[in-house]
């Protein structure tokens, strides 16, 4: 057990380097799954330059995230960060605003990750389904979902009870399990001759497009959708507090997943639709790479895709379980949820909230389908992504934050930057995003979204009643 254990300091160890901060991370690049299919119904092979600017979208924020992450090193990631920037020290009155705006970042970034669990256990289900005909006959795909929910949860909750580098050392190992055979997908169609450019060329834009302000909302509909996969490589930079030399691991963490997600995104769907053309996608919308294993290595190469899929889906629900426990931790110890949701087991692991997200999620899996929790919890992102980004730009100009020492320093006027991506955020991609929604999925997920994130607002009433007690009897005590 650790000193800081000892003298009751909550706060997470430091344990980490780079490598494992990208190994945890690397399971980002497999958010492209849910949308293969989904981003080509709109933009057609233009899909493919949409995974482009959306992982360079990534590289913009993430350079302001890098520098926050290195100057507020106590706090956790974009979630504490936020709630950091914006809380007002010494506040004397009954309700600050400037701390629920933080909150509410750190909120909508839980939201963000959180239901990725639900999303990918739902597509286990349905790829066991679909591989072992004998469970399809027993069980539903539902069930077999649940099932699926129940046993990863369980199994990860497990390995991370022993704490962050165990959780990096499953992530090595899920890497090479699931990532190589992506990489070989990405590849191996070009290397085969299955490639055909003029699938790409030859549909490279909607027909039926024009620059009216309903394809234009439909746009920056698709660039949120795409953020939720394309960006959410800074989640390398969430493990700050834990990260042994914060300045150094975190920018080389975070550009290392960055510049392998531009070229995951890039060369998978452009694999996709060479070997399938934008018909033959939309016409597998939920599992397009099945077809093109089956193109370039035969039907075993379909096994061998699925198989690798569901390894691929636990890295990545890995990776989300562990960035959500982090902002839930991060805001109980803010004073932002109820102070229980914080608590550490003597590995330094947020316990309590890992074991609240498990069963929110099984919750989840309940609504079966996995396009309307994306579009649910990219409302959740880009609320996150915008606020965040006004944080960095008020961490650059308050006189509070002037004289912080910077270790990694984003280049001069990075802050315009940053609030020309702020506003594309919120409200630009958020306007567009529920306006697609509506198109898509109709209302459902656009009002289940911002239900989840109004609910922020009593649970964080009843923390500061909770906060306010707390106090009291301490000066009472006094």
């Amino acid at each position: 057990m650790s000193e800081k254990r000892l003298n009751g300091d909550d706060h997470l160890e430091r344990s980490i380097d780079w490598k494992q901060g990208l190994a945890i991370a690397l399971g980002v690049p497999l958010l492209i799954l849910p949308s293969l299919g989904y981003i080509p119904l709109y933009m057609s092979a233009a899909a493919i330059l949409i995974w482009g600017l959306s992982v360079l979208q990534g590289f913009m924020q993430s350079t302001a995230y890098a520098e926050m992450a290195t100057t507020f090193t106590k706090a956790s990631g974009l979630p504490g960060i936020a709630q950091h920037v914006f809380r007002t020290e010494n506040y004397q009155g009954k309700y600050d605003k400037g701390k629920l705006i933080g909150g509410f970042s750190a909120w909508s970034y839980w939201f963000a990750w959180t239901p990725v669990l639900a999303i990918f256990s739902i597509l286990v289900g349905g790829y066991l389904h679909g591989l072992f005909p004998v469970l399809g006959e027993t069980f539903t795909e539902y069930q077999l979902s649940l099932m699926a929910g129940v046993v990863i949860f369980t199994g990860l909750f497990v390995v991370n009870w022993f704490g962050l580098k165990d959780g990096a050392k499953l992530g090595y190992i899920l890497a090479a399990l699931s990532l190589i055979p992506l990489v070989i997908l990405a590849v191996a169609p070009f290397a085969t001759g299955h490639v055909e450019l003029s699938n790409i060329t030859g549909s490279w834009w909607p027909t039926d497009w024009a620059w009216d302000l309903h394809h234009v909302l439909i746009l920056l509909g698709i660039f949120a959708i795409a953020q939720w996969s394309a960006c959410a490589w800074e989640t390398a930079a969430i493990y700050g507090p834990e990260y042994k030399n914060p300045s150094k691991d975190v920018p080389k963490a975070l550009f290392a997943c960055g510049i392998i997600c531009f070229l995951l995104f890039v060369l998978v769907q452009s694999s996709v639709i060479g070997v399938l053309g934008v018909r033959g996608v939309l016409a597998e919308p939920v599992s397009p790479l099945i077809p093109v294993a089956q193109a370039a290595f035969g039907q075993a190469g379909s096994m061998i895709t699925i198989i690798m899929l569901i390894f691929a889906m636990i890295l990545i629900i890995q990776t989300a379980y562990l960035g959500s426990s982090r902002a839930m931790h991060s805001m109980a110890t803010e004073g932002n949820l109820p102070k229980s949701l914080g608590k550490l087991n003597r590995h330094g692991t947020p316990f309590v909230a890992m074991l609240v997200i498990g069963a929110f999620n099984l919750v989840l899996i309940s609504l079966g389908n996995p396009a309307s929790i994306v579009a649910a919890s990219a409302i959740g992102y880009t609320f996150a992504n915008g606020i965040s980004l006004f944080a960095y730009v008020r961490a650059k100009k308050h006189p509070a934050f002037a004289d912080l020492e910077r270790p990694f320093k984003a280049p001069k006027n990075w802050k315009n930057v940053a609030m020309v991506f702020g506003l594309f955020n919120v409200p630009l991609c958020l306007i567009g995003l529920v306006y697609l929604n509506s198109l898509e999925v109709g209302w459902t997920s656009t009002l289940i979204g911002f239900i989840v994130l109004a609910l922020y607002i009593p649970i964080w009433l009843y923390s500061q009643h909770e906060s306010r007690l707390s106090n009291n009897k301490v000066t009472v005590g006094v």
